[in-house]
């Protein structure tokens, strides 16, 4: 991301409008119903709906809250790499801490390491009430930029 003092992972700049475009957010974020509310490079906010990522008990999937962990932290490892970097997911670990049943659930995450080599992250869901659901946490290896990527 550029910024009047620099970039961030030699990324271009991107508005929220194209942080959730369909493009951009990739087949699975789209199904999820993923919204970004805010990205930077110190904390990035997304939301999910739990209609249509529900188990079969009609509360939110823990897959669900894994996979919107994994994509807010990735998007801050990606944020946070050195130029010429990628980040390439290491660890996910998800505590389901009470159930969301209906609205949407809001994830929080921001950086616990960023270093040359790794980064690691915290990533908090909240229920609408502001209720924490789930606490995860997400390490990414960071790698030269493949050539053509």
């Amino acid at each position: 991301m550029t910024t009047p003092n620099g970039t961030y992972g030699g990324r271009p700049d991107l508005d929220l409008d194209t942080y959730n475009s369909p493009d951009v957010l990739g087949e699975f974020n789209v199904k999820m119903g993923l919204r970004y509310l805010e990205v930077t490079p110190e904390r990035v906010v997304g939301t999910i709906p739990v209609e249509g990522n529900r188990q079969p008990y009609l509360l939110l999937h823990g897959g669900a809250n894994a996979a919107l962990a994994e994509t807010i932290g990735s998007t801050a490892a990606v944020l946070n790499a050195p130029e010429g970097q990628v980040a390439v997911g290491l660890e996910l670990s998800c505590t389901h801490h009470r159930a969301a049943r209906q609205g949407l659930v809001t994830a929080v995450c921001t950086p616990l390491h960023t270093g040359r080599t790794t980064a690691s992250f915290e990533i908090v869901i909240t229920d609408e009430d502001g209720r924490r659901t789930c606490t995860a946490r997400l390490t990414c290896i960071l790698r030269e930029r493949p050539p053509g990527a």
